[in-house]
């Protein structure tokens, strides 16, 4: 009789704990991983290679080329400078570059340079040789001034070109990783370093490494797999923010979307799978006065764990998380830990003799809609075809069969009855 009512009990507890039984309701409409198409599962982050760092710097020229805003040192006899006094010495602050001769003349906006006595010369894209033969020819065949052949005529690179670039940094500070769950099973953004630098890079060292290297080195595990490139004035970027409200709200977006025009955004990626080789060239990594170089968090790289877990933890970057490991680690069960004889099921967030078999995955696709994946975790221990590979906002929802909460009633039904019998109580 004891039995018997220990039985009618488990059936009753079982069939009324609806919210975690898919048996006794009709619950959510999903479809087996096994029958799911490829580009829904998503691709391996294993396969992914890191881009050459050569990609990420210009090639200089073999000879310096002028261009605006370079500075040279010039020196000519009785018009700059006098035959009696020697031509000034410039030592710049940088120990590693020579110092130079002569008097401070900037090379204009146009290109050009203004010296007294002769129009301006144009030198933008000429090597110091090639302008200093510029030079001779205004004073000594143009205007005469000088007499060819016996003029003294000194140029030199005073202080090269400069280009002012913003770098924004989103990524942690620390030397540590990203390649988990924060503490407690939640991500928290108070690890993000949300710095921002003014570097000034000179001539031909004005591209996106030297720029990351100047302010901390190449992002991290904990950084986006991409650079943006944030190029344009305030105009620009109110065309951009227009055009991204509109493609928002558009309700097909994988129909609606568009390349920007004037694109303002160059985006750099620093991993990618081999039949997708990224194909921008060295001018998009050469940077200019008022570029932003943006270098984004990885902590929107989430997966969420509802049901019979809670939590939500972050996707590493550099290898897989499948659904087993992700219940892992979130401290679930993809096993029974004991024989259940004793009623143990190996600790963890779910410890009961028959920890939960079935993992609904809600996956946004990128029209905006969402599908649901079911996976049947015991036999995901073999199949590799449910070995679904989790990937960005995908939300994990962990639940009971009939069976196994059937089995978890009956089991504690049973060490209750055994406690109570042992110390002499009947039911």
């Amino acid at each position: 009789m004891t039995k018997l009512i220990m039985l009618m009990c488990g059936l009753v507890l079982v069939c009324t704990s609806g919210c975690t039984t898919l048996d006794c309701l009709n619950g959510i409409e999903s479809v087996p991983a096994s029958r799911v198409p490829r580009e829904i599962l998503g691709r391996r982050r294993s396969e992914m290679m890191q881009i050459s760092m050569q990609r990420l710097r210009q090639t200089p020229p073999s000879v310096y080329q002028l261009a605006p805003n370079d500075v040279l040192g010039i020196y000519v006899e009785n018009v700059l400078g006098n035959a009696d006094a020697p031509p000034p010495v410039h030592f710049p602050q940088d120990s590693s570059k020579p110092p130079s001769l002569g008097f401070p003349v900037p090379v204009r906006e146009d290109g050009t340079l203004a010296l007294p006595l002769v129009e301006p010369i144009h030198v933008s894209g000429l090597t110091l040789a090639q302008a200093t033969d510029a030079i001779r020819r205004a004073y000594t065949v143009k205007r005469r001034i000088l007499p060819e052949g016996k003029d003294r005529i000194i140029v030199t690179l005073q202080r090269p070109r400069e280009y002012r670039v913003l770098v924004v940094r989103e990524e942690s500070g620390g030397g540590g990783g990203g390649g988990g769950a924060s503490g407690g099973g939640a991500t928290t953004a108070s690890n993000k370093r949300g710095t921002g630098a003014t570097v000034f890079l000179p001539a031909y060292e004005n591209d996106l490494l030297t720029a990351l290297t100047k302010t901390g080195g190449l992002p991290g595990l904990d950084a986006a797999n991409e650079v943006l490139i944030i190029r344009g004035n305030f105009q620009d970027g109110a065309e951009r923010d227009t055009l991204v409200a509109r493609l928002k709200s558009c309700k097909e977006p994988c129909e609606c979307e568009a390349e920007f025009p004037n694109a303002s955004v160059t985006k750099v990626p620093l991993r990618f799978f081999p039949d997708q080789v990224p194909n921008f060239k060295q001018e998009d990594i050469i940077l200019e006065t008022g570029d932003i170089v943006m270098v984004q968090s990885r902590d929107r790289e989430q997966f969420y764990m509802g049901g019979v877990l809670r939590g939500v933890y972050q996707i590493p970057r550099d290898y897989d998380l499948n659904i087993l490991q992700a219940i892992s680690l979130a401290n679930g069960q993809v096993a029974a830990g004991g024989s259940g004889l004793m009623g143990t099921g190996g600790g963890g967030a779910t410890s009961g003799v028959f920890p939960p078999s079935r993992a609904i995955v809600i996956r946004k696709l990128c029209n905006g809609s969402t599908v649901a994946i079911r996976v049947n975790t015991q036999q995901a221990l073999t199949d590799q075809s449910q070995q679904l590979l989790i990937q960005p906002e995908d939300l994990i929802i962990m639940q009971y069969t009939l069976t196994e909460e059937f089995g978890n009633v009956m089991v504690r039904a049973f060490n209750i009855n055994y406690i109570l019998g042992g110390s002499g109580t009947r039911l």
